[in-house]
């Protein structure tokens, strides 16, 4: 019998339902009876990862410590559990693919012809299980992207059906998350569209051990009955997940409904430590408990999808809930920003956020939002292009270098503040050939942002970026006041600039919204958030005055 309990998370109906949110709540109860838990994704696209993906397309591209760029559900998988993920948690079918090809090149298969049933399929079983043969989780939970019926999807559901053949009785389940959906002029729920989607499930030979149900009413007895008998489910694995008003909710909505101790009945645990969740409970009840409230303008060049930012976005809820503060957060499309507009599109901000990017599009925007910030004394914190944008516009307005520029933007420009690594400028593909990943960092000695990271003097950070800070310029750009508080010791890139005359003034090379978790919000989102309440009450003290 294996040490390591699977754990199969599949959807129905439809997308986008949360998967990834269940399957991270139902990680957080089993964590807190003690379980160790982690959670992965495979996701049936053919892309070998989410790098190269428009973030209109997938959303943000997160990544992981060890320099995997993933899909955003690991996100929430960290947020929720507070433990890292690493390239093993998210397996896309391009990465299947590609090494099954590069096996086929080698010879491996001795001449066998390859196909999807055994090698693809034998290929994905081999991923799932790396994480539960490495000895350091008694439970993996796998999310199985997409929805059940998806020509994509066949091959991994195939390996599931294959896998929980192979683990035996009470190794491996599985969960189907579907959707009851309520139609307004017959005024009732309707169970058919989950019944179609377990029937579609069985065809592939997996019976669904629990139904998660996603609605926006309450499910009656009478329903889960129905869908009980419909779907061959026991009474108590029809679980309702029921709108919520955030998704931290979720665990408690879970714990509510059984939905980790009829897990550990099948998968044959104990079930007899309640789960621990009072720092849970108690960031809850900061967060939807406010004492202050504060609006952040998030200028970016994505904002018409909430999920390009999620991370920020969640980042901002962990430090509000820290700062007992809710952060009203306004999205600013940096390509409609202009002179004449300027004044109106910052007005009533309590902070200003300069979010990361690509490429030349709504570039001069985030150069004068950055340029108001300074300015007008408004807390200003900008990421990976946003810091890029920081240097550039104190390059433009303070050293009166007004060609300043990215080559990233302008390769001619005469004033490359910004410039391509050296090691860049012979690359030609660009899937995972970006500096990812974590780096360490050395903090300047009473800096802000060391007084920030509370006095530390190394810090290690995620990146995602090809271009940098130009040292050539440092020395001018220090003298005339923008100080590199943050310098890779291996390299000597600048990954910290500041402005020590303003009051709350940084910018930041790497992604610290990577690593925020409600156990542990991060320390820069903190301190940011404290310093547009205190900018706010200034500013209220002054119109009273």
């Amino acid at each position: 019998m294996p040490d390591t309990k699977y754990i199969f998370v599949t959807g129905g109906v439809t997308s986008s339902l949360g998967k990834g949110i269940i399957a991270a709540s139902l990680a957080k109860l089993l964590q807190a009876r003690g379980y160790k838990t982690t959670i992965q994704k495979l996701d049936p696209y053919i892309n070998v990862d989410p790098g190269t993906l428009n973030p209109y397309e997938h959303g943000e591209c997160y990544v992981t410590n060890d320099g995997a760029e993933t899909d955003l559900d690991l996100g929430h998988y960290e947020r929720f559990l507070n433990v890292r993920t690493s390239q093993a948690n998210n397996v896309t079918t391009g990465r299947i693919y590609q090494s099954v090809i590069e096996k086929e090149r080698r010879g491996e298969f001795l001449g066998k012809t390859v196909q999807v049933v055994p090698h693809i399929t034998n290929e994905i079983k081999e991923r799932v299980q790396v994480l539960g043969k490495s000895g350091e989780y008694d439970i993996i939970i796998t999310e199985i992207g997409g929805t059940v019926g998806d020509i994509e999807s066949l091959p991994y559901i195939e390996a599931v059906r294959q896998l929980l053949w192979e683990l035996g009785d009470n190794n491996g389940i599985v969960i189907h998350l579907t959707l009851v959906p309520y139609l307004s002029a017959a005024g009732e729920l309707k169970t058919k569209p989950t019944q179609h989607s377990v029937k579609t499930l069985m065809e592939s030979g997996i019976k669904a051990d629990i139904l998660v149900c996603r609605t926006e009413h309450e499910i009656s007895d009478e329903i889960k009955d129905k869908l009980a008998l419909f779907c061959n489910v026991k009474r108590e694995a029809v679980i309702q997940s029921i709108d919520a008003s955030t998704i931290y909710d979720v665990p408690i909505l879970m714990q509510h409904e059984g939905l980790d101790t009829v897990t550990l009945k099948k998968l044959a645990l104990s079930d007899e430590t309640a789960p621990d969740l009072e720092q849970w409970k108690e960031f809850l009840e900061r967060h939807k408990n406010p004492k202050h409230e504060v609006t952040i303008g998030l200028v970016g060049k994505y904002v018409e999808l909430q999920d390009s930012y999620k991370s920020i976005l969640e980042s901002f809820i962990h430090a509000g809930a820290v700062n007992e503060v809710r952060v009203n957060v306004r999205s600013i499309h940096s390509e409609h920003i202009s002179d004449t507009n300027l004044t109106t599109k910052m007005k009533g901000l309590d902070g200003i956020l300069v979010a990361p990017g690509f490429g030349e599009r709504g570039i001069e925007g985030k150069v004068k939002a950055v340029q108001y910030a300074r300015e007008n004394r408004i807390p200003f914190l900008g990421i990976c292009l946003g810091m890029q944008m920081a240097v550039i516009e104190y390059a433009r307005n303070v050293l009166k270098l007004t060609d300043a520029n990215s080559t990233e933007m302008d390769g001619g420009t005469t004033d490359p503040v910004i410039n391509l690594m050296e090691e860049q400028k012979s690359i030609v593909n660009k899937g995972g050939t970006m500096r990812l990943g974590a780096w360490d960092c050395e903090l300047l000695e009473g800096s802000l942002v060391q007084e920030v990271y509370n006095g530390a003097s190394e810090i290690s950070e995620r990146h995602r970026h090809r271009y940098e800070y130009n040292n050539a310029y440092k020395e001018q750009l220090e003298s005339a006041g923008l100080i590199s508080s943050g310098i890779n010791s291996k390299t000597g890139l600048v990954e910290v600039v500041e402005v020590p005359e303003h009051p709350w003034f940084i910018g930041v090379q790497y992604h610290p919204e990577y690593r925020s978790t409600v156990a542990n919000p991060h320390p820069l989102f903190v301190g940011f958030v404290k310093a547009a309440l205190q900018h706010k009450k200034q500013q209220m003290n002054a119109s009273l005055a």
